[in-house]
């Protein structure tokens, strides 16, 4: 039986699914996938999602290379994921954290400049103070230039793709204390989107959000 505490193992885990808006998106996806080095990663792709699991470094380089991969084709492609860590019995696929720090895809993607807007939630597992992280992971955004405002039950990031991932990834370490060893955060990536660009919001507005 499974017990319920979390797990000591710190390798970090994402679901994520594609939705490229075009006819050719079994290609598409396919494609990004096909484009992107994983084996740094424990993967398991299904009719659904796609699962990738190791190291930090490696698990974020993967999703953000899957994303690019899919957005140079300049069709309006959404990805939509999960990140954890410190899931209670997550284990198997341990073996994957002996990696080491080189990013197997960055070289590949760093040229590729795509503006993306954004849209993700913190949630610090059973800290009463959870409010005050999420707040430093606003915090963080605004330091980097990518904080898009506050709305209902998310915050908002705008900016090239690459500032957005490196956002993300270190708002996610960042929550990850002592007091906060299961960590999850949801994700929502837009790209090549026909709608209108939002504005950046107002101080009045950032205060109207509830941000995440």
């Amino acid at each position: 039986m499974q017990k319920n505490e979390c797990g000591t193992s710190r390798i970090v885990g994402a679901r994520f699914s594609l939705y490229p808006m075009s006819g050719r998106f079994v290609e598409i996806i396919t494609g990004a996938l096909a484009e992107t080095a994983s084996t740094k990663v424990w993967s398991r792709t299904d009719d659904v999602s796609t699962c990738i699991r190791g190291r930090s470094a490696h698990v974020f380089d993967v999703a953000k290379a899957v994303f690019l991969h899919a957005a140079k084709t300049g069709e309006h492609v959404v990805w939509n994921g999960t990140f954890s860590i410190g899931c209670p019995g997550d284990s198997e696929g341990d073996v994957y954290m002996s990696e080491d720090d080189v990013r197997l895809n960055e070289q590949a993607v760093r040229e590729l400049a795509v503006p993306v807007s954004a849209q993700f939630a913190l949630y610090p597992l059973g800290v009463p103070s959870y409010m005050a992280m999420i707040a430093d992971a606003v915090e963080l955004a605004r330091e980097r230039g990518t904080f898009g405002g506050g709305i209902h039950y998310a915050s908002r990031l705008l900016g090239d793709a690459h500032e957005v991932f490196a956002t993300l990834e270190e708002a996610f370490a960042q929550a990850q204390t002592k007091e906060a060893s299961h960590v999850v955060m949801t994700v929502n990536l837009s790209a090549n989107s026909p709608s209108a660009k939002p504005e950046a919001p107002t101080a009045a507005q950032e205060r109207g959000g509830d941000a995440q």
